[in-house]
């Protein structure tokens, strides 16, 4: 026996906002990525300009690969979605032990 609970007395009423939300959040997804091909577009073009130094460009494609990844996360990855708060952990946990333990053997390389 299949549990048919809505939240409204009308079921075209949730069909209705089922389809706004479904609508705003294709809407957010095709922003995020036309930014994030902007984003990549950028970083070739700082890569192909002889005018910039790579002291700036590595900083720069760094920071627009952070920008992406969050991105990443946050919009294709549904972290902003509830009940997502243990995947959140273990993720996050694992990025602090990946630049922990890239800092350790960076230290232990330049001493």
């Amino acid at each position: 026996m299949a549990n048919n609970q809505s939240n409204s007395a009308n079921p075209n009423v949730d069909l209705k906002y089922r389809r706004k939300k479904n609508a705003e959040e294709m809407k957010h997804q095709v922003v995020t990525f036309t930014m994030m091909i902007f984003f990549t577009l950028i970083a070739f073009l700082a890569v192909a300009y002889d005018g910039f130094s790579h002291w700036f460009i590595r900083p720069f494609i760094l920071l627009l690969a952070v920008v992406q990844v969050a991105f990443q996360l946050y919009y294709f990855m549904h972290m902003k979605h509830k009940g997502h708060n243990t995947i959140a952990l273990f993720l996050f946990s694992g990025l602090a032990v990946g630049l922990a333990t890239v800092l350790v053997f960076m230290t232990i390389v330049w001493l």
